[in-house]
């Protein structure tokens, strides 16, 4: 592999289109999912997502490829080294993989090499640190705040790099903060609207309503569900959190369950995880403004990954949909008048 190519993104890749296919590349990439599967004739396969910060692909990998055996061991959250051609499949890039080799910590210590490969939050994550502490400090309930910075005294080291989400909305290191701090804006912004909705609690239950997370998952450099993610999930993980650290503050008894159900009811609908429905005006508010927001992340990160002249992403999971990405055109300068006379 010493005269391959030079190593290429995936956003570079997707911008050449299936006019492509057939042209071989090489490229650096961290193996995000690898799920062995059985095809019907009874034959193992693969099925693969790579990626770099700019953008991820899927493939399958048969076991009677040379490269299968390289792939699986190299495991998720593996970084591999690959020699590809573009192919496409239903419309989506999907390279055919010819070599694949594991690359060591030696050679993921050059520089710039983790840097094509972590995608971060696209804004500074001290400064939204230093946002979500001074949010925590304007709770003005005593024992509502105790119990909240409780939490974050518990989690926090992990909860300040941790993504949202494995693969839907701020998916990416410090994700979960910055989707936190953002709902925490949209709470601050749309308060004045509804002066039903109890400000201290509604804030509060933003800034915990995700905490499980930090516990959900694991990985540094492909984000998987943790043993505790995997049998309890992110829901019951923040509300164990929130009700030792409120038990612990001396939280009353009603505001405690109003701050549990903010976080059991705030995926919405059952199917998406939700424990039960949102039932007080809190736990309504904020489980609107976390679906706004995990919506309005995954079109964001869309625009952000969008290769050049593309007018529409891939089909977004969240939306059901691919996203129009080619950006509105700029209006018109206004017609020049012309000299008035003298």
């Amino acid at each position: 592999m010493s005269n391959a190519s030079p190593p290429v993104l995936v956003r570079e890749l997707k911008s050449l289109g299936a006019e492509a296919s057939g042209r071989p590349f090489s490229a650096v990439l961290v193996v995000k999912k690898a799920a062995l599967k059985t095809a019907s004739n009874g034959n193992g396969f693969l099925s693969a997502e790579l990626g770099d910060r700019t953008g991820s692909f899927s493939c399958t990998v048969f076991g009677d490829s040379p490269v299968f055996d390289a792939l699986r061991a190299a495991g998720e959250g593996g970084v591999v080294r690959i020699e590809a051609r573009i192919e496409y499949y239903q419309g989506r890039l999907s390279p055919r993989l010819q070599q694949v080799v594991a690359l060591g910590e030696e050679e993921l210590g050059v520089p710039g090499v983790i840097d094509n490969l972590v995608e971060l939050a696209p804004e500074d994550p001290q400064a939204l640190w230093a946002e979500l502490e001074a949010c925590i400090a304007a709770l003005r309930h005593e024992e509502l705040r105790v119990a909240v910075r409780g939490v974050f005294e518990e989690i926090g080291a992990t909860f300040r790099w941790s993504p949202a989400a494995v693969a839907m909305h701020h998916a990416y290191r410090h994700g979960l903060l910055e989707h936190t701090v953002r709902m925490a804006r949209a709470c601050r912004a749309l308060l004045p609207l509804y002066p039903e909705v109890d400000a201290d609690l509604a804030l509060a239950g933003i800034l915990l309503h995700d905490t499980g997370k930090a516990i959900e998952y694991e990985g540094s450099l492909a984000t998987r569900r943790s043993r505790r993610g995997i049998l309890q999930g992110h829901v019951v993980l923040g509300y164990q959190l929130a009700r030792k650290h409120g038990m612990k503050a001396r939280l009353d008894a009603d505001r405690l369950e109003r701050l549990e159900h903010i976080i059991l009811s705030h995926q919405g609908e059952p199917e998406w995880g939700a424990a039960v429905y949102a039932a007080t005006p809190e736990a309504v508010f904020v489980s609107m403004i976390d679906n706004l927001d995990a919506r309005m992340g995954m079109v964001q990160r869309a625009l952000r990954q969008a290769a050049p002249g593309e007018e529409f992403s891939e089909r977004l999971p969240g939306l059901n949909s691919a996203l129009l990405t080619k950006p509105i055109p700029a209006p018109s300068a206004p017609p020049t008048p012309p000299p008035q006379p003298a």
